[in-house]
């Protein structure tokens, strides 16, 4: 299979411009990505154009990752309504910094293989450049008219969908992006710049330019941008937050908590993408899957797969760990392991109170509940709960006659407290000063 079937089948190729297919069946070809500075993480949503570069390199081409140092000053206006507010240029160091050391996590720049990947900073050459030399050597190739036409300008000109005007600033964003790809011709021989599908106006300028100015060929090939079945934004959590790779950022419970709840249709198409399977395996497991949809074969490899790849083995089985205890199918080894941060992790949001270890430990369950947590109006509450059974500390059902004891604590301060099956009081225990 080649590159571009692999990408074919996984559904990962939106377009490409004619003669791509012919000249990396030709030779091992050296081809980029840029990857957009706005935070010091890049989050899932640039799972897809890295992966693209990952199968890029195990078809034994070249990979380059471009970090935008220089471009993120400005913003890229494609698919944007609005102007970004323009980052200082300590906040754009430390992210250029954190994007560089994530991509070394997926790339092999190591150059024991016979074809490592580069890792490039556009501020390096774009720092060197006057503005009247830009304008004089690279202005003066790409007409006026040729900029307006694409897609991305024309939304914001026109005021389509509540776009606001676009500033010069951000109408030289399409310029400053092709002389990269001219740039990375010139000084790396870099013939296909890859992109989402609202890259494909800014990539085409710079294949222009190479024609233009070193009289080259290069090419554009697409990835398109990711949707989910539902229609809603694919990247956000439930709360609208991005789910990061900075693990500082978004735990690995959580990140493993996002794949592992996609719907069984996103899970079909979502597991050709994001992860490494080949195509016999995934045939297989999208028939077990439709065999037993209960069993949520795709979504539980799909959360293994992307969890491990993008931050470890060791940190899976903490996030599987974690979801066997929240959802009750856990050993009570799996709950007396769990480490202050794990713990924190999966009841993220449950009320806490923070009480003296003195006043807790010794002290009948019925006094617990009512006045030394307030986790239960009174006492009489907790004997109703009690005697109905309904009440459990750590996951395990306790009587009226039940003393909190050293043993209960876990992860070195807290004791969980729930009624039922969803309602959830943690104790945190603290040593007298």
């Amino acid at each position: 299979m080649t590159f571009i079937e692999e990408l074919r089948w996984r559904g990962l190729l939106a377009e490409l411009m004619p003669g791509t297919e012919e000249q990396l069946e030709k030779e091992s070809t050296k081809a980029y990505i840029g990857f957009d500075p706005t935070a010091n993480s890049l989050h899932i949503g640039n799972l897809i154009p890295i992966k693209v570069l990952v199968h890029f390199q195990k078809h034994g081409h070249y990979p380059i990752a471009l970090v935008g140092g220089a471009t993120g000053m400005i913003g890229d206006p494609s698919g944007k309504n609005a102007e970004r507010n323009m980052l200082d240029d300590e906040s754009l160091k430390n992210n250029v910094k954190g994007i560089r050391t994530q991509l070394e996590h997926f790339l092999d720049f190591s150059g024991t293989g016979n074809n490592p990947a580069l890792l490039v900073n556009n501020y390096d050459w774009m720092r060197e450049i006057s503005f009247l030399d830009f304008a004089k050597n690279v202005g003066k190739n790409i007409t006026v008219n040729y900029m307006m036409a694409k897609d991305s300008v024309k939304k914001r000109l026109t005021g389509d969908d509540g776009a606001e005007g676009m500033s010069f600033t951000e109408f030289t964003y399409q310029l400053i992006q092709g002389y990269d790809f001219l740039h990375l011709y010139n000084e790396f021989q870099v013939k296909l710049q890859m992109g989402g599908t609202d890259q494909w106006g800014n990539i085409t300028t710079g294949t222009e330019l190479i024609r233009r100015k070193s009289q080259g060929q290069a090419f554009a090939l697409t990835i398109p941008l990711i949707t989910k079945s539902d229609g809603t934004k694919f990247g956000k959590s439930e709360g609208g937050a991005n789910i990061w790779l900075d693990k500082k950022r978004t735990s690995p419970f959580k990140f493993y908590q996002f794949w592992l709840n996609t719907s069984d249709e996103d899970a079909e198409k979502f597991i050709k993408m994001f992860t490494f399977l080949d195509q016999n395996t995934i045939e297989k497991l999208i028939f077990q899957h439709k065999e037993a949809p209960h069993q949520r074969i795709l979504q539980k490899t799909l959360a293994k797969e992307v969890t491990t790849w993008v931050h470890s083995i060791e940190d899976l089985e903490k996030a599987e760990n974690a979801t066997a205890i929240l959802f009750g199918k856990s050993t009570r080894e799996d709950f007396e392991n769990l480490d202050d941060q794990s713990f924190l992790e999966i009841f993220e949001g449950v009320p806490m109170a923070e009480v003296s270890k003195e006043k807790s430990i010794g002290v009948g369950i019925v006094d617990v509940l009512s006045d030394v947590s307030g986790f239960l109006s009174s006492k009489g509450e907790a004997r109703r709960e009690l005697k109905a059974n309904a009440i459990s500390v750590n996951k395990n059902k306790i009587d009226e006659n039940f003393i909190l004891s050293e043993k209960d604590i876990i992860a070195s301060h807290y004791i969980l407290l729930q009624k039922g099956k969803k309602q959830y009081f943690i104790l945190k225990l603290l040593d007298e000063a």
